[in-house]
């Protein structure tokens, strides 16, 4: 084995580097900050580097790679860079404006990770040992270290707050109280057009305890969500970087890209956590051993087709509806409809658009 620390103390893993400075956006304190001029994620002083240890720790000990982040899996964000730029371009801000505060509104919800914290000793859900392992600091530090980085923590802003300033700051703060509201319930009403995920409603193994299989479909979903946002905030940071579509010289983009720095240790504890309980046995209630294997793997399926599918479609919805409502008032609204259609379909010689 090797000598790695593998032991942390809660307060370790949500510990902060020291910082020259720290990052303020219109006047708000946010998570993070700078040493010269390199941004610093917060809660990394030690986090990375005890997520780095349980990985090589897995390594070492199973013989096997963590399991891997499906990105190739996920298709690419929706509108396109290309389709955005057009938009902006035409003058139509909207539906950029929707997706950013849609994001900032689904980052906020992160923060509820915490509630689903492991009560006890992980241990008694294990036939094999969990010590050491990324698996048993789920409750004393990497839980809450998430959901603060999301939702913020004490007058901190999080990530949630730090979306909207991208927003304000790219669009010349284009929401007032009446516009907001307006704007959040028509991303609510296209989200609710799509069923809602159930793959942490549903139990598969009646053997689990229920609390516990639920904080592993959820840690599950969690991760394809940061995965599929990867697409998502590539998309922003570069969309945002350009002075002639967009307000702030560039400083939305950055913001983006410090944020997309912050999201790193998120995908990597998750998978290392995932892969730890994948190569372990389970214990059920009855004292019959369950495959680490097929508990992992069932559940890391369903909801792997459920983000492909239902969140596919629940992304396109809200999109679509916000372009629609966008173009609607527009004597041009059916040609640039047409014409962000075309942008974002490669179609064969003779076939036609179906897109909607």
């Amino acid at each position: 084995m090797s000598s790695l620390q593998l032991d942390w103390t809660a307060a370790e893993i949500l510990a902060d580097h020291p910082v020259e400075e720290p990052l303020v956006v219109r006047d708000v304190v946010c998570h993070g900050g700078f040493v010269g001029d390199e941004y610093v994620s917060p809660r990394t002083r030690f986090r990375r580097d005890a997520i780095d240890a349980w990985q090589h720790q897995h390594r070492e000990v199973t013989g096997t790679e963590v399991l891997g982040a499906p990105l190739d899996a996920f298709p690419p964000h929706y509108p396109s860079l290309e389709q955005g730029r057009f938009l902006l371009g035409q003058g139509v801000r909207e539906p950029v404006i929707g997706l950013l505060t849609r994001i900032g509104t689904v980052e906020g919800y992160g923060g509820a990770i915490r509630e689903l914290a492991p009560r006890g000793d992980v241990q008694r859900h294990f036939a094999d040992d969990v010590k050491s392992s990324a698996t048993a600091h789920l409750a004393t530090g990497l839980l809450e270290a998430h959901a603060r980085d999301e939702s913020g923590w004490d007058a901190q802003a999080g990530h949630d707050r730090m979306w909207y300033a991208v927003r304000d700051i790219a669009f010349d703060d284009p929401l007032d109280g009446p516009a907001e509201k307006k704007l959040r319930a028509l991303i609510d009403d296209a989200a609710a057009s799509i069923p809602m995920p159930v793959s942490m409603g549903v139990r598969r193994f009646d053997d689990i305890d229920p609390d516990f299989e639920t904080l592993i479909a959820f840690m599950t979903r969690v991760l394809f969500i940061e995965i599929r946002a990867f697409h998502a905030f590539a998309w922003a940071e570069a969309l945002l970087s350009d002075p002639d579509l967009v307000a702030g010289e560039g400083a939305a983009a950055r913001l983006v890209s410090y944020i997309r720095q912050d999201e790193s240790p998120h995908v990597d504890y998750l998978r290392t956590a995932l892969s730890e309980m994948h190569a372990r046995n389970f214990i059920g209630a009855s004292g019959r051993r369950l495959d680490g294997h097929e508990v992992i793997g069932t559940i890391w399926d369903a909801c792997l087709s459920e983000s492909l599918g239902l969140g596919d479609l629940r992304n396109r919805a809200i999109f679509d509806a916000l372009l629609a409502d966008a173009l609607d008032t527009r004597s041009d609204g059916r040609d640039l409809f047409e014409e962000v259609d075309r942008i974002g379909v490669t179609l064969p010689p003779g076939a036609r658009s179906t897109t909607a």
